[in-house]
């Protein structure tokens, strides 16, 4: 049987995108220096086993606390915790940087149209619809522009 490092899954099952993370050993050397793969895969493995320490560490500090949520101070807490004190002021910083750059995203959803006005989001609506609707009918024609199709809807919403 597997170890069960992680809730529900194996050890193995455990990964990080391999993609992402060779774009991020590419940047973080000089342009001159190349990385063999099984050197990738080894950094990809610790970097994995990092997160996995932090995790359980987080967890930790949060049942301490008698609390179900690992929330960001956990997490700093269990890199003080783990030895990795140093890095507390900068971890903190990515988490202040990242609360800025989602700030304006809606709560629970995917953000999308937070910035728009309330007629914006209908004529968005409206598009939307048009394509579903010609997509449904099998119509290969582009969408028509908002105010197209609120003439054509205020034409067939009209009493006869």
């Amino acid at each position: 049987m597997e170890p069960m490092d992680i809730v529900g899954k194996a050890k193995e099952d455990a990964s990080l995108p391999k993609a992402t993370m060779t774009k991020i050993i590419k940047e973080m050397l000089p342009p001159d220096v190349r990385v063999a793969r099984d050197t990738q895969d080894l950094l990809i493995e610790c970097c994995v086993e990092f997160i996995n320490l932090i995790s359980s560490e987080s967890n930790e500090v949060c049942g301490r606390e008698d609390r179900r949520t690992i929330a960001p101070e956990h997490v700093l807490k269990a890199l003080e915790v783990l030895g990795f004190g140093d890095y507390i002021e900068e971890v903190y910083a990515a988490y202040e940087q990242h609360k800025l750059e989602t700030v304006d995203t809606v709560k629970g959803g995917r953000g999308i149209g937070a910035e728009m006005t309330e007629e914006e989001a209908l004529a968005e609506q409206q598009r939307m619809f048009a394509e579903a609707r010609a997509r449904m009918n099998g119509v290969a024609t582009a969408p028509k522009p908002p105010e197209a199709e609120s003439s054509l809807n205020s034409q067939f919403l009209e009493p006869l």
